[in-house]
């Protein structure tokens, strides 16, 4: 007992991050448990996150200054304590996040703005650019393979393309992902319009994305319109879609 006494601040440290991650994800089940809407609190996550993770460092931290005060801290201390600190780097990830999710919504936003042009290869290794499309209002689709709500979204994106393209309306969706994974996701759920993959021609505008689905709505003028919220139905897509349409602001 005393020996593992004298070496607590090593122990501690050894623990920090594993209970750092460990204090994080309960926080946050915790957190999605009491919300009716976790999708929208994202801020308050990121907070939780910036608070638990750093708990076992300053735990650790303590120790070591209790030992301090009764004598030089000794090498197997100075190793929990380094050991503690590098859990701090665990905060970086959620900050991460949180930046890119701060830039999404702020992105999302916009509104009369002019959209960024891009250019870039669809999954037949046709070019695509956006500005080829002035004139016809254009859905922008951010989306992924591994994303399930995007693989569900995308049949009613398609159905809504095939219905309103007359109208001179365009949906082209944009995933970072290979062209061999977009394809097998066609020949499972078929899609007709333009698969895009990133290149270096699509501005970080299109993939400073934390939360998917992303939509960016552009009007028959090149101009953003702000993104219709899709966690309350697909029929806030199609009005927002039939409003550019018939020349609506």
């Amino acid at each position: 007992m005393g020996k593992l006494s004298k070496h607590r601040v090593l122990v501690a440290g050894i623990f920090s991050p594993l209970l750092a991650l460990l204090l994080n994800i309960i926080f946050i089940q915790v957190l999605l448990a009491l919300s009716s809407n976790p999708e929208n609190n994202w801020r308050f996550r990121l907070f939780i996150s910036s608070l638990a993770l750093p708990v076992p460092f300053l735990a650790t931290l303590v120790l070591a200054l209790k030992d301090r005060r009764r004598a030089e801290l000794s090498v197997s201390a100075k190793i929990g304590l380094g050991i503690a600190a590098l859990s701090l780097l665990l905060i970086a990830k959620p900050a991460m996040d949180g930046v890119a999710r701060s830039k999404q919504a702020r992105n999302m936003a916009m509104h009369d703005v002019p959209a960024p042009m891009f250019n870039s290869l669809d999954i037949q290794g046709k070019p695509q650019r956006l500005a080829d499309y002035k004139g016809n209002v254009v859905l922008v689709n951010i989306w992924a393979t591994w994303c399930e709500p995007c693989r569900s979204e995308m049949p009613q994106l398609d159905k809504l393309y095939q219905s309103r393209k007359g109208r001179g309306f365009i949906v082209l969706g944009i995933s970072d992902e290979t062209i061999a994974k977009q394809q097998a996701f066609v020949s499972q759920v078929p899609i007709t319009y333009p698969l895009l993959t990133i290149t270096p021609g699509v501005p970080a505008f299109y993939r400073e994305i934390a939360k998917y689905p992303a939509i960016f709505l552009i009007d028959r003028e090149g101009r953003l319109h702000p993104s219709p919220n899709e966690s309350q139905g697909f029929g806030n897509v199609e009005h927002a879609v039939d409003s550019l349409l018939n020349g609506g602001k």
